[in-house]
């Protein structure tokens, strides 16, 4: 008889090939995707609905990603063992988690402490320990730590993100949404080595928008 770690099994199974059918094909970020507990990043009242492929609410009025988002936007970051990554946004640190399953190092800015404190347990449990964490202003960026390979943002910005394209490695990449409407475009910026950048739009997706400042504890 089966159990509830074999139902979760299945729908794990089934959430890999459907993200597949859907155009995540790179193996390393479905690997990685298969390996993260979605469960353990969404609240309780939804944990049956971890392994759909949904946004899902999260604390502080945020969402976790729909996983085929997060494999899109993490597959079209081209990433290797050796890349240093910032993302901007740690929300519920699941797709923080996927990153780090592929990256050499992850920097992650968070303008919710509480998100964040929530996060850096989920990263401490999974015994991820190349996830270096900031509570702060994500449109900043975190110039201390620049150049990056790549940079994703898990927010939408309003307009280019200057800020954080100057914080690239010459041939870099950036993906972020961008647009102030309730549907942004899922644009990639790749470096031309001279200080340009190619930008490729990926499609129609909806994102909560990116906000300056830090928030007040909630």
């Amino acid at each position: 008889m089966s159990g509830p770690q074999d139902a979760a099994e299945t729908r794990r199974a089934r959430l890999v090939l459907n993200l597949r059918s859907a155009g995540v094909t790179d193996a390393a970020v479905l690997n990685a995707i298969e390996k993260t507990p979605r469960d353990l990043f969404v609240p309780h009242l939804f944990k049956e609905r971890a392994w759909e492929d949904s946004a899902l609410p999260i604390a502080c009025g945020q969402t976790i990603s729909q996983p085929q988002i997060v494999g899109l936007m993490t597959q079209a970051l081209t990433l290797d063992g050796r890349a240093r990554v910032l993302e901007i946004g740690t929300g519920s640190g699941y797709q923080t988690a996927v990153l780090a399953r592929i990256a050499r190092l992850v920097y992650t800015v968070e303008r919710y402490r509480t998100l964040l404190k929530e996060a850096e347990g989920r990263i401490k449990q999974l015994g991820l320990l190349n996830v270096i964490t900031r509570f702060g202003d994500g449109g900043e960026g975190w110039p201390e730590q620049a150049p990056f390979d790549r940079v994703l943002v898990t927010a939408a910005a309003p307009e280019e993100p200057t800020a954080l394209l100057r914080q690239l490695k010459p041939n870099g990449v950036l993906v972020a949404p961008i647009g102030r409407g309730a549907v942004q475009s899922l644009r990639r910026y790749v470096g031309d080595g001279q200080g340009g950048f190619r930008v490729e739009e990926l499609g129609d997706v909806r994102f909560v928008p990116l906000l300056a400042g830090v928030a007040k504890d909630l």
